[in-house]
């Protein structure tokens, strides 16, 4: 099921039931949509200014990009899901089952594959929305800074639906790799959402 195509209310009304899907993976994919929007948002009102005119192509390409990261986060939510029902079946397997530990293995590795994409993503919008945030538009600028801290949660929020599998993973070489990947992307980015955050908030202090 696509729950973007939901309202508001019933996506979170679904979140905050005790289906299995969605959860916070998919809440971490619509928040980093969120997040890219924000920033998308200052780069359309800084599209056919006269005072931005030197960075409009800049701008322009950057929005683009933007519009690719959004339709990919949201179909992410459906990923997310995609990904996390066969785990959760596979858990439900008799504990006497030989198949057991090759299928729960095979299922909670395949359930990392969408909550690694979000992060990265929501990496490549952090990166866009820097830009955005020194050369958009200066009335907007608090949004692209709010654009960045809705991404740094989005990307937090993904790595925990990474490391809650990895850690029950038996193919330690495996999870030892996804772990370090998720860690460099939270070292790097969200130090750089930090700076954005602290280079907007520093418009009006």
């Amino acid at each position: 099921m696509d729950f973007t195509q939901n309202t508001c209310r019933d996506f979170v009304t679904v979140l905050a039931s005790s289906a299995p899907v969605p959860g916070g993976g998919g809440a971490a994919a619509l928040a980093g949509a969120i997040g890219t929007a924000l920033g998308n948002m200052v780069g359309s009102l800084t599209v056919g200014k006269k005072r931005y005119a030197d960075v409009e192509s800049e701008i322009i390409a950057l929005k683009a990009k933007c519009d690719a990261l959004q339709r990919e986060l949201l179909d992410q939510v459906a990923e997310d899901a995609k990904g996390f029902e066969p785990l959760a079946k596979a858990y439900g397997i008799p504990k006497d089952d030989p198949d057991r530990e090759r299928v729960l293995e095979t299922a909670t590795v395949n359930a990392c594959k969408a909550p690694m994409r979000i992060m990265e993503l929501c990496c490549e919008a952090i990166e866009a929305v820097a830009v955005f945030a020194e050369k958009g538009s200066r009335i907007a600028v608090s949004d692209a800074g709010c654009g960045a801290v809705i991404l740094k949660a989005a990307l937090q929020s993904a790595s925990l639906n990474v490391f809650i599998n990895t850690r029950s993973l038996k193919d330690r070489e495996t999870a030892d790799g996804l772990n370090a990947r998720a860690n460099a992307m939270l070292e790097q980015y969200c130090a750089m959402a930090d700076g954005i955050y602290d280079a907007v908030r520093a418009n009006f202090i």
